[in-house]
């Protein structure tokens, strides 16, 4: 497949307004933020030595995982602002719009992903710091930038920026990376393809339009659903090992392996039924999975 991006059309830029709070507030991605921030948030709940860190060192270093991912979100916004002009879901995004231009964007992004890095390390650790800071590259450069416009594995790799979260919680109270932090970071590296795969099924024509190979353009709807199925039987096994290796107790366990088989079974029922409805209904799952399988261990650490 060609996924040249000079093949796509831009739409001419609407005039320049003026914007406002809510405009750059949009450019950081809130949606994706509020995952980012409840599963860093886990993270660092369930850490070793979480009771002895200060309280507002504890919402410091929160606070600087969600302005590191919500400035990475920017960095997304302003390169991919061609392509986010002709895709329906994308194109009232405040760059297509009009009411950001992307110079002021990527300035805005750069300024709070520095701001970010360097109060975490001063507040916490320059692990945790490092951690953050390699994300964010992952992010905007790896993924944005190589990845997503080049290769169907985009969503594959570039997956694990997304499951860094946690792990930037847990190391801002240990300064160290564990175990447990690394079955964090497989939990959520895992969900993703999964989670974007029913997305994509569901959204075949807009990622055309722009260009993007996607898995279901690249290798096929029918392909596409059965490595879903695959990875969901993974993650399944996957979000066990910590109750099996004695880092959760009961609560997590139970829930993972409900939540897991409730997972497994939407991807059945996507490989089965053909029609857009079991894709959005296992997209939609898929995020409510994530929250309540983080929950789960965060009551069980409580």
């Amino acid at each position: 497949m060609n996924t040249s991006t000079s093949e796509i059309v831009e739409p001419q830029s609407p005039p320049q307004q003026d914007a406002s709070v809510r405009d750059y507030w949009q450019l950081l991605k809130p949606r994706v933020m509020s995952l980012v921030v409840f599963s860093g948030f886990v993270g660092l709940w369930i850490a070793p030595g979480r009771e002895d860190m200060h309280p507002a060192l504890a919402a410091i270093a929160i606070l600087c995982l969600a302005v590191g991912a919500g400035a990475s979100g920017a960095i997304n916004m302003w390169y991919d602002r061609d392509i986010d002009r002709v895709m329906k879901r994308t194109k009232n995004r405040p760059i297509p719009l009009g009411r950001i231009l992307p110079e002021d964007a990527l300035g805005f992004a750069l300024v709070l992903s520095v701001l970010s890095i360097t109060v975490l390390a001063l507040a916490t650790n320059y692990m945790a710091a490092g951690v953050l800071a390699f994300a964010s590259f992952f992010y905007a450069v790896i993924y944005t930038m190589l990845l997503k416009r080049s290769t169907a594995q985009n969503i594959v790799i570039g997956g694990a920026a997304g499951a860094f979260p946690p792990v930037v919680g847990w190391v801002s109270v240990t300064g160290q990376l564990d175990p447990m932090a690394f079955w964090l970071f497989m939990i959520i590296f895992l969900w993703t393809p999964p989670h974007f795969w029913a997305l994509a099924l569901v959204s075949n024509e807009d990622y055309k339009k722009a260009n993007i190979p996607m898995m279901p353009l690249v290798a096929g709807d029918q392909s596409t659903r059965v490595q879903m199925l695959i990875y969901a039987a993974i993650l399944l096994a996957v979000s066990l090992v910590p109750w099996f290796m004695g880092y959760a107790g009961l609560i997590y366990g139970v829930s993972a392996l409900v939540l897991g088989g409730l997972f497994l079974v939407s991807s059945i029922k996507v490989l089965l039924d053909k029609s857009d409805k079991a894709a959005k209904l296992m997209f939609g799952y898929s995020i409510l999975y994530l929250f309540l399988l983080f929950f789960a261990l965060m009551v069980d650490h409580g």
